[in-house]
């Protein structure tokens, strides 16, 4: 799942200006008129979405609380700037920025630069009016927090991590293979520090040098109206903490809603049937149904029909983000016929048929008829 913050490597609390800086310092690298490689373009459009709803205070609000199902759900357009497609970079940095002039390129990643903690997923099951109208719920998880014995160091209190003297801190080591063609050089991840740049002499006992551990934690977290099977909230900095002063990842919560008996559900508006004999489908009734807000009464119309329905406006489930504004409550009528007749309803079953047929209902079945009509078969 993207992460806005993540995509441009500024903090939850970065101002406008630092995530207009980073959204520069990326632009120059993955705009496809300078990146040649065959993700560029994705990753510039992603970088776009990113820097859109971060700079507009009310989509930020949106996306901080509820990540980018929460902006869909609240109606914000999720395409980014560059959905339709983009043309000359000079056109894109002058709509963003004023001009293109001054960007250099080059230079590569450092290897103890902050990096930002892993994210984590969390499913927890709620029941189907806990989704409709919000709860709070306490949960527990496990995530990596920094070694309070070494401080993420990953060194024994009272010592430090030294330079890695195979790639002299720079994370990577170039090799040189000579084949017939001549020699290639390839430059990869450093074998003795994995690409940190540092090397731990004395690793730390308390989190046998990774800097880490692994710690169990609860909290609540307030689930809002309106959310769905699979709806997610974001939890920020409550995932896996960072490692070189980088911020710590995300908790992602997924929600597993329970089915209910009585109601179907889609998107804002929920359905439910009521079972009707066929005199209150002919004379019309008013009858009690439950509704999410309780019982209520409503109308069924005379010559009701099997398959009408009766809608209940604003009785559904409300729109995320914006409670006061919900969906309709649509009843679907059933009209049943009974098996079982007490004798007192067939005689007026039976005057019904005359009055409607113009004749008396068939007492019994002629068996000459049925035995000629079965012989047919024989």
């Amino acid at each position: 799942m993207a992460n806005y913050y993540e995509i441009l490597e500024v903090s939850q609390n970065a101002t406008k200006e630092e995530i207009k800086s980073a959204f520069r310092k990326k632009a120059r690298t993955l705009h496809p008129d300078v990146n040649k490689a065959s993700d560029a373009e994705e990753k510039f459009k992603e970088l776009g979405k990113a820097y859109e709803t971060l700079m507009d205070d009310d989509k930020r609000a949106t996306y901080d609380r509820y990540g980018e199902d929460g902006l869909k759900n609240a109606g914000f357009d999720t395409g980014g700037p560059f959905a339709g497609g983009f043309g000359d970079l000079n056109d894109i940095f002058n709509s963003f920025f004023g001009g293109f002039g001054g960007f250099g390129f080059g230079g590569g990643p450092d290897p103890n630069a902050p990096r930002r903690g892993d994210d984590l997923r969390h499913d927890i099951e709620i029941d189907f009016k806990e989704a409709v109208f919000g709860t709070t719920k306490e949960i527990k998880f496990t995530h990596l927090e920094i070694c309070p014995e070494c401080n993420g160091t990953g060194a024994q209190k009272g010592t430090q991590p030294i330079t890695c003297p195979t790639c002299h801190g720079q994370g990577q080591v170039q090799t040189v293979t000579r084949t017939p063609l001549g020699a290639i050089s390839q430059i990869t991840v450093c074998p003795d520090c994995h690409g940190t740049g540092q090397k731990i002499g004395t690793p730390c006992k308390a989190c046998k040098g990774y800097g880490k551990i692994e710690k169990e934690k609860k909290i609540e977290i307030k689930i809002p109206a309106g959310v769905d099977n699979l709806s997610k909230i974001r939890v920020s900095g409550e995932g896996d903490a960072g490692s070189n002063g980088g911020p710590a990842g995300d908790l992602y919560v997924v929600l597993h809603v329970k089915p209910s008996k009585y109601y179907q559900r889609d998107g804002i508006n929920i359905f439910s049937t009521v079972e009707i004999d066929p005199s209150q489908a002919v004379l019309g009734d008013e009858i009690q149904i439950g509704t999410l807000d309780g019982i209520k009464k409503i109308k069924i119309p005379a010559g009701a029909q099997s398959g009408n329905n009766i809608k209940l406006k604003g009785a559904g489930v409300p729109v995320i983000s914006r409670p006061s504004q919900r969906g309709d409550h649509i009843v679907i009528i059933n009209v049943v016929i009974p098996t079982q007749t007490t004798e007192e309803e067939k005689q007026l079953y039976k005057k019904l048929y005359e009055l409607k047929c113009g004749k008396k209902p068939a007492e019994k079945t002629n068996e000459n008829i049925l035995h000629k009509v079965k012989g047919v078969f024989k």
